[in-house]
């Protein structure tokens, strides 16, 4: 299995305790979250696309894993971009979400293990376009993904491979990305009904913010309905141009309205980041010293920070 740049793992470790850790603590442990009974599952999601969903999902989970964290990536989108992005083949896809969703498969075997140490992926396909027909009379058809997921164990599926793949497949996932189609449609419903939480990422124009409300209702919907513990985690402006005053006047009003709930890390418009799914890599591990990469590793860390926050305040 190919690994990350070791500079990668260095220079996210020092991003991310620069920001993380309390003076006077030391060691690769400082970096950790604290173990809880189980996964942390986050919900990346906006209805509008070109957003920069996927993206995030990709190279949020790449981060996490370079920094010791263990990540499972869903990708409930049909178009599959996640899949291709993480470097999964469609010869490889032979058990996917579809699968888990009509309940022809468990999820543990639908999982994928990348080429990026740590992080794991349901793959998708075009199957899932039938999905939504499919599970219209089926029972309890908003909770599928959470049915399964509840039933999954905590470290998915041991690997028959090498001796290190074995050692990182009994370590128990610590976060579950899930990755969303841009549409409000039942399997982003299924999505926020399995969630801890959702983070949203928003291009930074102007079209987005009218996207927003919409979205915000919808997980005030869901939480009412479906599920009372979903929670908006925090929004992630992306696609942010520093020449452009658009940009900086979205960012100020998005952070006028919802206050602590926006990220401070801002992701930039990066031209390595378009390139990288195009040789289905991270953009993290396709160049882990551009500027959209260096903005994904402040991202984990600063999303590991509102973790801790998050668990401090529930014990």
């Amino acid at each position: 299995m190919e690994q990350i740049d070791k500079t990668l793992v260095a220079d996210a470790a020092n991003t991310a305790a620069s920001i993380t850790t309390p003076q006077g603590t030391t060691g690769s442990d400082r970096m950790v979250v604290p173990s809880t009974e189980r996964p942390r599952i986050l919900v990346v999601a906006n209805q509008k696309g070109g957003v920069g969903k996927t993206t995030t999902a990709i190279n949020l989970g790449t981060a996490l894993a370079a920094v010791g964290e263990r990540v499972l990536v869903v990708d409930l989108d049909p178009q599959g971009n996640a899949s291709t992005g993480l470097g999964i083949g469609r010869n490889e896809r032979k058990v996917s979400a579809y699968d888990v969703l009509i309940g022809a498969a468990l999820i543990e075997d639908a999982i994928v293990p990348t080429k990026v140490p740590g992080l794991d992926i349901v793959p998708s396909t075009m199957d899932l376009l039938g999905a939504e027909l499919e599970l219209a009379s089926v029972p309890r058809r908003s909770h599928r993904l959470r049915d399964a997921l509840a039933r999954m164990p905590r470290n998915g599926k041991q690997r028959d491979t090498s001796e290190a793949e074995q050692r990182m497949s009994q370590r128990p996932y610590s976060y579950l990305l899930i990755d969303c189609p841009p549409s409000l449609n039942l399997l982003t419903i299924n999505a926020m009904t399995a969630a801890d939480a959702i983070l949203v990422p928003l291009q930074c124009e102007f079209f987005a913010l009218e996207g927003l409300s919409q979205l915000l209702r919808t997980v005030e919907r869901v939480k009412t309905s479906l599920n009372p513990r979903l929670d908006i985690q925090g929004i992630v402006l992306t696609m942010f141009d520093q020449r452009n005053k658009l940009s900086d006047q979205v960012a100020s009003d998005v952070r006028t309205h919802l206050g602590d709930k926006v990220y401070r890390t801002v992701i930039p418009r990066n031209v390595r980041i378009s390139e990288a799914p195009s040789y289905g890599k991270p953009a993290l591990v396709y160049d882990h010293r551009c500027a959209g990469s260096k903005a994904y590793m402040k991202l984990a860390a600063e999303m590991i920070q509102r973790e801790r926050a998050i668990r401090r305040s529930a014990a």
